[in-house]
């Protein structure tokens, strides 16, 4: 049975653009209060406040955190803020892992790159956009905000079976939060807690433009959807909302494409 989503509370991890600025936006739009965690410039702190007026406007509550999300420090002050803010509503009824900062470096040397990915770099972009997925379930979890009825979600892309020169790091990381998607579902089972990673078709994101070979692979994307465009932010938000409205924990542990048929038509010999 679907239920309404009004007055629960989300969190959402990379919160001020691409994803998941769009799920933030979709949520409040369902009645959604919004907490989120973004890692921003000064530069960027006029147009940050505009998204949270744009929330509030929904007639939602917005509480946004400018830290860096695979730091311990920063779920040691937002976790108990959020046991404040929800109250007696439930917990966290969703958390979305949207956090796309990585190395765009290739493994090794080639022409127009002097240098080739070092450790630091490679562990730096597993555990931002890996691990900090189960070490943010383990602090909710703990703190009693992850109840039956929950929802949580990885953002992964098909970059986890496909390769690009500079994406290896990306790649990996993607694979390794996938992997944590499974063994969550697995874990939080028993607790009602349904876990999915979601697999966006190709959108023009900041992440997305900051990848030195996207012209081309935006270009091939567009071609082979069958819809004849790219995946915008708007149809994961669409998607995380029908998810959310729920109870039942039964779909969990997979890997669900949002990217209207891309993959499938790549592929095949679509158009």
């Amino acid at each position: 049975m679907l239920k309404s989503l009004e007055g629960s509370w989300c969190l959402v991890l990379g919160v001020s653009s691409g994803i998941g600025r769009a799920i933030a936006l979709g949520l409040a739009e369902e009645g959604v209060h919004v907490a989120g965690v973004h890692f921003d410039t000064a530069s960027r702190a006029e147009e940050v406040e505009e998204f949270v007026g744009e929330i509030r406007g929904k007639g939602v509550e917005a509480h946004f955190f400018n830290a860096n999300a695979a730091s311990r420090s920063t779920r040691q002050e937002v976790v108990p803020r959020l046991a404040e803010l929800t109250g007696s509503t439930g917990g966290v009824r969703i958390l979305v892992h949207s956090l796309a900062f990585g190395t765009l470096v290739p493994f090794l040397p080639r022409a127009g790159w002097d240098k080739q990915i070092n450790e630091r770099q490679l562990e730096m972009t597993l555990d931002v956009m890996a691990h900090s997925l189960v070490y943010w379930t383990q602090d909710l979890l703990a703190a009693g905000l992850l109840r039956d009825g929950s929802k949580v979600y990885a953002m992964t892309s098909a970059g986890t079976s496909q390769a690009l020169p500079s994406y290896g790091a990306v790649s990996a990381a993607k694979s390794a939060l996938e992997a944590h998607v499974r063994q969550l579902a697995c874990e939080l089972a028993p607790r009602g807690v349904a876990v999915n990673a979601l697999r966006a078709g190709t959108t023009l994101t900041p992440a997305l433009r900051r990848i030195p070979e996207h012209a081309g692979y935006v270009e091939r994307a567009a071609e082979n959807n069958p819809h004849g465009r790219l995946t915008r932010p708007e149809d994961v938000a669409d998607a995380v909302a029908l998810l959310s409205r729920t109870e039942s924990s039964w779909l969990t542990g997979n890997t669900i494409g949002v990217d209207g048929a891309e993959l499938h038509a790549a592929a095949g010999a679509w158009g």
